[in-house]
């Protein structure tokens, strides 16, 4: 089940963002940095271009966390799988996040792996306080030996602690965030558990769990009717306004219905307006169900710190899809979000610089760039074009793979080209 950061560092309208993603050598992720993103960062190419990769990056990290680093590794494949073809070095992953009242901090972390057995080969965390100061990291290890700062505000004068961990297959931040004398390690691993990396699917929502409420959605949204029971019970203004909501996207959708049944399950029902008796989850349509599922994630009441929604439109119809966007977008301002898409329709909903495009340089590796930052693009957008029939015309210099394999650095080169033979 999903966690919220429940730590010091978290004050009401607030919660810790993350700014800065390095991931090296994970899958065609050989070197991609994605800087200064926002509360809704969309990721956006075409099949193949590495959007699933990264949001697995983000399910990776988390899984290390919740399962372990070897449930996480071994689940992908281990190393032959999971390390970028012909790399040499470790797996990294580095994000700097930021909670509210404090620096910003950067988490490393580099796994490798020995006789088919992953190794943390370093993992640190590290903060910057005040203008001009020098990084000090506050936690710092290797293959299970190294050293952290304890409080709340841990300064290079503290005493550093030698604390060793019984394997070097073990994240530090996993075992010393379950301690009181380490407080800001503990919000980055409250805050890491707390992630939701969904990957709702219709078939999930039909199920008939067993009764009893549930506060925050599974990954798979097969609690749905136990977050329904929760809702209606302990905050029924906010299940009115997810219905209402529901009600605007899918016509004639009155309300949802989740009844204990005799043998203990919860039945999960949808009322139609024009009907007396409701329709059983499972005989209502897909897109039906996911929108519901979509509408309980961003409107949970105690959301989670960061949401991961991988292609949305699936089974949504496309005039559904901008609206969806803003609900995101308004989701976004008590969470971080990160989704995949192919739809021009969402697109149109969002501004340039909440869109990554990434694509596949000649050697096969992702390369990722801001939209905004693409030529040309915010000239359309001041001019009022919007973002999806920019990229469905290939202005982006992504989306119609056999046009546009080079990806937006080909296009500029083209461009330029162009330019030079002109003048």
């Amino acid at each position: 089940m999903t966690t919220t950061l429940r730590t010091p560092s978290a004050k009401p309208g607030g919660t810790a963002r993350i700014e800065y993603l390095k991931v090296q050598n994970f899958r065609a992720l050989r070197d991609v940095e994605l800087r200064e993103l926002t509360p809704l960062t969309v990721l956006l190419g075409p099949n193949g271009s590495g959007k699933s990769t990264v949001f697995d990056v983000f399910a990776f990290l988390a899984e290390c966390f919740e399962l372990g680093l070897r449930k996480a590794w071994d689940k992908r494949g281990r190393a032959k799988e999971l390390k970028t073809r012909g790399s040499h070095g470790p797996l990294s992953v580095e994000i700097k996040y930021r909670e509210p009242g404090f620096p910003l901090i950067t988490y490393h972390l580099a796994v490798d792996e020995r006789d088919g057995v992953p190794v943390v080969v370093e993992e640190w965390l590290r903060w910057t306080r005040g203008k001009g100061g020098k990084p000090f990291r506050f936690l710092d290890y290797r293959e299970g030996q190294g050293q952290a700062v304890s409080g709340d505000l841990p300064d290079e004068q503290d005493r550093r602690v030698n604390i060793p961990l019984k394997s070097p297959d073990l994240l530090a931040v996993n075992a010393l965030g379950q301690f009181a004398e380490h407080p800001r390690v503990a919000a980055l691993r409250d805050f890491i558990t707390g992630w939701h990396v969904s990957y709702l699917a219709a078939d999930s929502a039909r199920g008939q769990p067993q009764a009893g409420p549930e506060e925050h959605l599974t990954k798979s949204g097969d609690n749905l009717a136990n977050v329904i029971q929760y809702l209606s019970e302990r905050h029924k203004e906010r299940l009115d306004g997810i219905f209402e909501a529901l009600g605007r996207r899918v016509p004639r959708v009155e309300r949802v219905l989740a009844d204990p049944m005799p043998d203990g399950r919860l039945l999960l029902q949808i009322k139609d307006a024009p009907f007396s008796h409701p329709v059983l989850a499972r005989f209502a349509s897909d897109g039906t169900l996911k929108m519901l599922a979509y509408l309980v994630l961003l409107n949970d009441p105690a959301p989670p710190p960061f949401i991961g929604i991988e292609e949305p439109e699936n089974f949504l119809h496309p005039r559904l899809l901008p609206e969806l966007a803003e609900e995101c977008r308004e989701a976004a301002e008590r969470t971080q979000l990160m989704v995949t898409t192919h739809s021009p329709f969402f697109l149109n909903a969002l501004r340039a610089d909440e869109v990554r495009v990434l694509w596949r340089d000649d050697d096969g590796y992702t390369r990722a760039a801001r939209a905004s930052d693409l030529p040309g693009v915010r000239q359309f957008m001041d001019e009022g074009a919007l973002l999806g029939h920019l990229w469905m015309e290939g202005q982006l210099g992504v989306g119609d793979p056999l046009v546009n394999a080079g990806g937006p650095t080909r296009r500029l080169a083209r461009a330029n080209a162009k330019a030079t033979r002109e003048a």
